[in-house]
């Protein structure tokens, strides 16, 4: 555990020792499930997690915890702590619970997500579940990195349908109307019904809403039944290789992505050319198109 704890921390903090293990440990790992958790802030998302982590600890199994959180504009951490909301399973080593900041990634999701679940997985977690940091519809991007998605929403957060309209409806494999017992739940279980009608279904798997009061435990069981027949779905019907695939795509093209930004950083940092670039946008003599371009040449030649 504690040399898990660490080998996560060098990844996090990009240190070449850590990318090494991690390429020998990645051979290792596809086994486990893994649950992405989205929807939007305030809708219970973390008390849900912890809800299931207890479920499969009473049946045996291994659990990881990927809790995604903001960054703190000063020290560059996760500023949430959803470690501290599941302190109660703090000495059960069958649970590893990992906190990550954003960092600036889009999509609610640490670029460090796919490493860490990496680990987790070559653990041997049975079930890894990635909780977003609950940035609306930016958080679609958790589809990328799961075999199945949760959405979770609450009444009385405004216009729930059309948050869900953004983007959601289409990665959803498995709904949770969560605080059932608030008034506006049977109007929000409503909606997301007739919103999801005529929606196609996913790998062959019809989408499923599950009401739920998280703080209670009432509706868990029944969520956590749907969530193990989404996986046996998708390994019957041969689409537990293609989401594994699919993850793999979104590691990739992710990983790619911050390798840009960062020399991109570093150029406009450092270099002549590319701060005379940025010299050129603040006169006016260049539009930020015509400066983007010229830059993208630079960098895909190196310079």
């Amino acid at each position: 555990m504690a040399a898990a704890a660490a080998l996560m921390r060098s990844l996090d903090d990009g240190e070449p020792e850590a990318r090494a293990a991690l390429r020998a440990l990645y051979a290792h790992a596809g086994r486990a499930h893994v649950v992405g958790v989205t929807g939007p802030p305030g809708s219970g998302k973390s008390t849900l997690v912890d809800r299931l982590v207890e479920l499969a600890r009473k049946e045996g199994r291994s659990v990881g915890v990927v809790a995604v959180d903001p960054t703190s504009p000063v020290s560059g951490g996760a500023v949430l702590g959803d470690r501290i909301r599941m302190q109660r399973h703090a000495t059960d080593k069958g649970v590893f619970i990992r906190s990550l900041a954003t960092r600036g990634s889009l999509g609610g999701l640490s670029a460090s997500v796919f490493d860490t679940v990496t680990v987790l997985d070559a653990m041997g977690k049975d079930l890894i579940l990635i909780e977003t940091a609950g940035v609306g519809q930016d958080g679609v991007k958790v589809a990328g990195a799961a075999h199945t998605v949760l959405v979770v929403l609450s009444p009385g957060m405004g216009d729930d349908i059309q948050a869900i309209k953004a983007g959601i409806l289409e990665i959803g494999d498995v709904y949770a109307v969560n605080k059932a017992d608030m008034a506006d739940a049977e109007t929000l279980e409503r909606s997301l019904h007739l919103a999801l009608d005529g929606v196609p279904s996913r790998d062959g798997w019809q989408r499923v809403i599950v009401k739920t009061e998280a703080r209670s435990g009432k509706g868990v069981d029944e969520l956590a039944v749907m969530l193990r027949r989404h996986r046996e779905s998708l390994a019957q019907g041969g689409a537990w290789e293609r989401r594994s695939q699919a993850m793999a795509k979104a590691a990739f093209e992710e990983l790619l992505e911050v390798g840009v930004r960062t020399r991109i950083k570093k150029n406009l940092a450092s270099d002549k050319a590319w701060k005379t670039l940025l010299e050129g946008l603040a006169c006016r003599r260049m539009d930020p198109r015509a400066a983007a371009q010229r830059g993208l040449r630079r960098l895909l030649r190196g310079t």
